[in-house]
């Protein structure tokens, strides 16, 4: 979205307040935006869920999304399971009917016909194969057959309704004859997931001879096809790009293809413009290395899952060295016969780490009292705490295996006045008392199991915002423990709790702050 590297902007984590774009970020939607495009997204968003740092705030006009980093997870809208769901439609709760990859292609879609006669930029990102696995059983039964894990079966019947999906896309932009200027971009994020694995003693699946998957700093973890067509400009298939390229790319390239005018509080991308390899102007563009690693921590940690990556070589974790060109598995370290090449890559490493880290301390705002979402709902997904803690989807937070006490959300006041601030165990749709119990839901042929709601023993509940704090008894039956406050504008920490009838505190799942007036009130 940014041209920039993940360490750098404030995301570098799923969960735990770090998965959340910085408000002075620039997105390539508000680049097309403010260059006269109409711009839309359809699914996963997973840079933010509340304002500042929604898609709505970063330059999409129209948007149809889940909550979280996929359907089910913690802020997503209660009970989705991938059908007939509940999605935010510019920020607010929509019935869907289908299947949500075929939602998200089909509202694609139907915005790409309204807006087909102007300049238009449609981002659409698709959950799915994320877990849980959900398919619709026509493509379950595609591979029912197979001799292969039953996950795997669900699992590939996603990857093949995503196809489906794109190919119908691709149909529509013919049939409205603008395929030919249209730039089409096809990529993922990470490696597989679920397609390569052993079970019971057994490999299944296929990796493409890389090591690693999802989350690996290996190759297989990170590479990943990306494919682009073009035809007007003689992008159209048949063609190799060797350079070393990544998704840090994508911004500046797309700016120079349709002419855009970068804004000037644009920050300085790390990403390239690929555009004269696209077109066959150049071969190469004569980049030195690049770098990707997964942190997955509250700070991230020098050479942690790290590769620094040049057109041949990999240096992983600071001292493996592979040449992919000859040993694409990564399994000859060389690191020992070329120790020159692993302090040179070692050296920009400490260069670019420099670089990224100025601002690890600096974590991303949740703004409070904005008009912009007032109220606005906050969860345990976003507290800066250990994610061993994190109920990150709503079987954790159904059965209440993780506790989230002790963590802080960065919040900051955009405007003083008096503000409410309740507190739920469950979702405030769900319309559920703190402590009942819920019924699970059984799976099916091709739908995971949802989890039966525990009961609890809540007897009071508190919030601690900067100085101020305030604990209230849990009255039999409710559904929210309410408090009422002064606040001044500017940024603090606020964190939310529940106590148990045994003294256990628990932090809390589900807050929602409401600013009810810009004058201070009389409270009791």
């Amino acid at each position: 979205m940014t041209g920039r590297y993940a360490n750098r902007v404030g995301v570098w984590h799923t969960i735990g307040g770090v998965s959340i774009l910085r408000q002075d970020e620039v997105t390539m939607a508000e680049v097309f935006q403010e260059n006269g495009y109409k711009t839309a997204m359809f699914g996963k968003w997973h840079l933010g869920d509340t304002y500042p740092s929604r898609p709505q705030d970063k330059g999409f006009e129209y948007t149809i999304t889940h909550g979280g980093g996929g359907v089910g997870q913690t802020p997503d809208y209660w009970d989705n399971d991938y059908f007939d769901d509940t999605y935010f439609k510019n920020g607010v709760p929509t019935k869907f009917e289908g299947y949500c990859t075929d939602v998200w292609f089909d509202e694609a879609i139907k915005y790409i016909e309204e807006k087909k006669d102007e300049p238009f930029f449609a981002y659409i990102s698709a959950n799915a194969p994320h877990l849980p696995f959900n398919v619709p059983e026509t493509y379950y039964n595609q591979y029912k057959d197979l001799d292969i894990p039953e996950f795997q079966k669900i699992f590939y019947g996603m990857i093949t309704n995503v196809d489906d999906n794109f190919a119908k896309l691709q149909k529509k932009l013919k049939d409205l004859k603008i395929a030919d200027h249209t730039i089409v971009i096809f990529m993922t994020d990470n490696g597989t997931a679920s397609g390569y694995k052993t079970v019971g003693g057994q490999l299944y699946g296929f990796n493409g001879g890389m090591k690693g998957t999802k989350n690996s700093e290996y190759e297989g973890g990170h590479r990943v096809p990306f494919f682009i067509s073009y035809p007007e400009k003689h992008i159209n298939g048949g063609k190799d790009v060797t350079d070393l390229t990544a998704h840090l790319d994508i911004l500046p390239t797309l700016a120079t293809l349709c002419n855009l005018e970068l804004p000037e509080r644009q920050k300085k991308m790390d990403g390239s413009d690929i555009s004269s390899l696209l077109l066959g102007e150049e071969e190469t563009i004569g980049r030195d290395y690049l770098i990707t690693d997964s942190q997955r921590v509250q700070s991230p940690i020098k050479w942690r899952k790290s590769a620094v990556m040049s057109d041949k070589m990999r240096l992983v974790n600071g001292k493996e060295l592979y040449d992919i060109s000859k040993d694409p598995g990564q399994d000859n370290d060389l690191a020992a016969q070329f120790p020159e090449k692993v302090e040179q890559m070692r050296g920009y490493y400490n260069e670019w780490w420099s670089s990224v880290s100025t601002e690890f301390n600096q974590f991303p705002i949740i703004v409070l009292g904005s008009d912009n979402q007032n109220p606005i709902e906050l969860t345990c997904h976003d507290t800066h705490v250990h994610d061993s803690k994190i109920p990150w989807n709503q079987n954790y937070i159904r059965e209440a295996k993780k506790n989230p006490m002790g963590g802080e959300f960065t919040v900051a006041f955009e405007q003083s006045g008096t503000y409410t601030i309740e507190l739920s165990r469950w979702p405030f749709e769900a319309d559920l008392a703190i402590n009942a119990a819920v019924a699970g839901k059984e799976g099916t042929i091709s739908t995971e199991a949802i989890a039966e709601g525990r009961t609890m023993n809540f007897k009071s509940g508190g919030v601690k915002i900067g100085a101020w704090e305030q604990t209230k008894a849990v009255e039999k039956d409710a559904k929210v423990i309410s408090f009422t406050g002064n606040f001044t504008k500017g940024e603090t920490d606020m964190s939310a709790w529940f106590t148990t009838d045994k003294g256990e505190d628990w932090g809390a799942f589900y807050i929602k702050v409401t600013r009810v007036s810009k004058e201070f009130s009389m409270i009791d």
